[in-house]
């Protein structure tokens, strides 16, 4: 499952990053957003989802959500 269909206010543990952009993998490695981290999604807008990871809430856009595998 990925991000983009998780359920609201549930929360998952990140267990893949399927992006080819070593910048934007590295970008969501320094937000905490890494393999093994819990993840939790607070709302879901219009092109984005907004998730909560550690003590920030990010907003992700719906390809990005799409490449963040949970469990």
């Amino acid at each position: 499952m990925t991000l983009l269909n998780a359920k609201m206010g549930k929360e998952y543990i990140v267990k893949a990053i399927d992006i080819e952009d070593e910048a934007l993998e590295n970008f969501l490695f320094t937000l905490g957003c890494y393999i093994g981290e819990p993840v939790t999604v607070i709302s879901r807008l219009k092109g984005c989802i907004t998730v909560s990871v550690k003590d920030g809430r990010y907003a992700v856009d719906n390809a990005l959500a799409a490449a963040i595998s949970v469990g």
